[in-house]
C-alpha cells in the first residue's frame, strides 16, 4: 500500500496480520476465528474429534490384554512370499477379536490358546506395516511374562498360567488340617 509523508509518496510492503483485526480489543474475535479454522487442519480434526476411541480396538491405550482364539498364518504381500505366523486375540475390554503378528522367529511355540496375551501397536500409528496385510498389532506378553524372555530363555512359562489371576485365590488351610499336620507321631 501507498502512505504520502511531507508530500513525498511511499510504497510499502502489506504487513502480516492485514486483514485482520487488529488493536487492544480484538482478541475475542482472533480467539473465536483461530477455534474455527483449526479443524481445516487434519491433524488437529483427528486428534480432537474422538474418533480413534470408535475405530481402535484398544480404545486409544498403548496396549491392551486378550486371551488367544486360535494361530494363523498370513500369507506377505508382493513381492515377498512367506507366511506370518499371528494369532487371533478377543480383547478383554470390549470382546473384539483383533490379528495379532508375533515377532521373531519361533515365538510362535510359546503361546497356546486360550493363553492370556498383551498387545501393543506394531509401529505406525494403527496403520500396517511392512509386507504384514491387515495387520496392527504385535504380542509383546504371553501369561504375564515377555515373549523376548521366552525366546532369550531367561524365563520359563508356568503351566496353568493362562488362567486369570482372580482364579487363582490363596486359601489359608482349615483348623481340621492344622490339627492333623501337628499331631505327633506315636512310637
Amino acid at each position: 500500500y501507498q502512505r504520502r509523508v511531507h508530500g513525498i509518496t511511499f510504497i510499502l510492503r502489506q504487513r502480516m496480520g492485514a486483514h485482520k483485526p487488529r488493536g487492544i480489543l480484538c482478541a475475542r474475535k482472533l480467539h473465536n476465528k483461530r477455534r474455527l479454522n483449526r479443524w481445516a487442519d487434519k491433524n488437529y480434526r483427528k486428534a480432537h474429534t474422538g474418533r480413534e476411541f470408535r475405530w481402535d480396538p484398544m480404545g486409544g491405550a498403548s496396549h491392551a490384554s486378550g486371551i488367544c482364539v486360535g494361530k494363523v498364518g498370513f500369507e506377505s504381500k508382493q513381492p515377498n512370499s512367506a507366511l506370518r505366523k499371528g494369532l487371533r486375540v478377543l480383547l478383554k475390554k470390549n470382546n473384539k477379536k483383533v490379528a495379532v503378528f508375533v515377532p521373531k522367529d519361533g515365538c510362535l511355540n510359546f503361546i497356546d490358546e486360550n493363553d492370556s496375551v498383551l498387545i501393543s501397536g506394531l509401529g505406525r500409528k494403527g496403520r500396517t506395516v511392512g509386507d504384514i496385510p491387515g495387520i496392527r498389532f504385535k504380542c509383546v506378553n504371553v501369561a504375564g511374562i515377555s515373549l523376548k524372555a521366552l525366546y532369550l530363555g531367561k524365563k520359563q512359562k508356568k503351566k496353568g498360567q493362562h488362567l486369570s489371576q482372580s482364579c487363582l485365590l490363596y486359601t489359608s488351610p482349615s483348623p481340621r488340617d492344622l490339627s492333623t499336620s501337628r499331631m505327633p507321631s506315636s512310637a
